[in-house]
């Protein structure tokens, strides 16, 4: 998350994406306690907080989804009628991929802040910005590149609901 010094052999249309918000997009429905509820079923997370209304009442004012499903609320579905190309999260990561032409990849970091908490009927928005690209770097993976992106979620108040950073490594791998 701090500063780093970018590649000085980036492509050009790379170079233009550093610092710019990207894929800004709006969740495709209010958020609704269906999800939380079966979000908290799968991994069996019985907390009264997400599934009794007067603990909520009186812990957060209400009910709130866990704070670790604020990913969950962008992930794209599989499917969605009209749609003529499959969505991905983290799109800039693969963006990067695909102009850098390094095959493969691994995320080597993610820190997450937490801001005011996503309730029902919240409407969120969520955009990626590049924060930086490193120069070629041999690892024992291969040869590639370290980059850090900034995932920032807001609520339909402008409120800042969580960011996540992550450190990817792009790379192909040695011969």
């Amino acid at each position: 998350m701090g500063a780093a010094k970018n590649a000085e052999d980036l492509p050009a249309e790379v170079e233009g994406w550093l610092g710019k918000e990207r894929y800004v997009e709006k969740t495709t429905f209010p958020i609704e306690m269906g999800y939380v509820y079966s979000s908290c079923a799968s991994v069996e997370n019985g907390n009264p907080l997400f599934w009794e209304e007067s603990v909520a009442d009186e812990l957060t004012g209400g009910p709130i989804a866990p704070p670790s499903m604020l990913s969950a609320w962008f992930r794209p579905h599989h499917w969605v009628p009209n749609q003529s190309e499959q969505s991905l999260p983290l799109q800039v990561h693969f963006d990067l991929k695909d102009r850098l032409k390094l095959p493969e990849a691994v995320m080597t970091d993610n820190t997450i802040v937490f801001g005011v908490p996503v309730r029902p009927g919240d409407v969120l928005t969520t955009c990626q910005v590049l924060h930086s690209v490193s120069a070629l770097k041999q690892t024992k993976l291969g040869t590639g590149r370290f980059w850090e992106i900034e995932v920032r979620y807001t609520n339909q108040n402008g409120e800042m609901v969580g960011t996540e950073w992550y450190t990817g490594y792009g790379y192909e791998r040695s011969a």
